[in-house]
């Protein structure tokens, strides 16, 4: 039994394959067959592109879905283990996962972090009980470190344009201003996708952004694994020269984690830090890239993303197909 939680679980070769299965299944060559299959798909967050392309995927193979959202139209779960439930949950996460993995042959989850206490939430509680107590493959739909079918998807609409072999290719994932603090899921997941790729990474962000140590000290171990290369920086200059892709996404300063006024007082000064023309210029003809929701003209520029260099809607597109690719992986197995 095999889970999807994060790409650094798998190695190099079998991503390659999942995409090469993902990009013949875009093409009409190959339509995997999972017919009695059922598959849950519980959200503790919104979704807009992962719900719809789950459900569509599942649909498409001839698979079987149920969507529930957590606390909406199910019981109010309580995560910690050992305590006193006299409160507003009903029920326990180890018990709803192990009935859900009773029902499904598969069990796919989202949950955010709730912004409190990193230590807590970087250990991802909630994809955790899961593992431990559903008994059926478990599918990260997005959890506080790790996007990993967001960036799987990224990576086959980065080798559209630029072909199979990504050694080397310069990308720059940059941070960009947002309002709010937001999670590092997507960020973390890019960074260690693009390392186990060999590229030439880029990873712009202003002082106070850089991401969780442990996911940082491992993205430099895949890049020397794969004979790529990461490098640091807060100059734009620095960071944009030369680069075929820039990928803008904010997320949150660990150094203000749990006081969300604070942080936003402080990112305040890094308005400037909107993708635009001008540094769009900076790079070597670069594609725009986005996960999408998006803050237009906060993050990203008009002007970029609706340029002919903007590939955010491939990307979108192609969480479909990655998808399919890992439903037919994990149910197969």
């Amino acid at each position: 039994m095999r889970h999807f939680i994060t790409l650094a679980d798998f190695e190099k070769a079998e991503l390659e394959s999942l995409l090469d299965m993902a990009e013949r299944i875009k093409k009409g060559e190959v339509k995997p067959d999972l017919s009695g299959k059922n598959l849950i798909l519980l959200f503790f967050n919104p979704s807009l592109r992962t719900r719809t392309s789950f459900e569509l995927a599942m649909k498409q193979l001839g698979g079987n879905v149920v969507t529930l959202n957590a606390g909406g139209d199910t019981w109010k779960l309580e995560f910690k283990d050992g305590v006193v439930m006299d409160g507003d949950a009903a029920e326990h996460i180890k018990d709803a996962a192990r009935v859900l993995g009773k029902y499904g042959d598969g069990i796919a989850v989202r949950a955010f972090p709730r912004g409190t206490n990193w230590e807590e939430e970087r250990r991802d509680p909630v994809i955790k009980a899961f593992l431990d107590h559903a008994g059926v493959p478990i599918i990260n739909m997005e959890s506080s470190l790790y996007h990993p079918n967001q960036v799987l998807a990224d990576i086959m609409t980065i080798r559209e344009y630029y072909g199979k072999d990504l050694r080397g290719l310069p990308v720059t994932l940059s941070w960009a201003y947002h309002p709010n603090p937001l999670p590092m899921a997507v960020p973390d997941s890019f960074l260690l996708g693009a390392c186990i790729f060999g590229m030439d990474v880029r990873f712009l962000r202003p002082e106070g952004y850089d991401l969780d140590p442990e996911i940082m000290e491992r993205a430099r171990k895949l890049a020397r694994k794969a004979g790529g290369n990461l490098k640091i920086t807060d100059d734009f200059k620095d960071g944009l020269s030369g680069s075929k892709v820039v990928y803008a996404k904010s997320w949150g300063s660990l150094k203000y984690y749990g006081d969300r006024e604070a942080e936003r007082e402080y990112r305040q000064r890094y308005r400037n830090w909107i993708i635009d023309r001008e540094k769009m210029e900076m790079t070597d003809g670069a594609y725009f890239m986005h996960c999408l929701p998006v803050r237009r003209n906060v993050v990203v520029t008009d002007e970029v993303i609706d340029s002919s260099r903007s590939i955010v809607y491939d990307e979108a597109e192609n969480r479909l197909h990655a998808q399919k690719a890992v439903l037919s992986f994990i149910f197969s197995e």
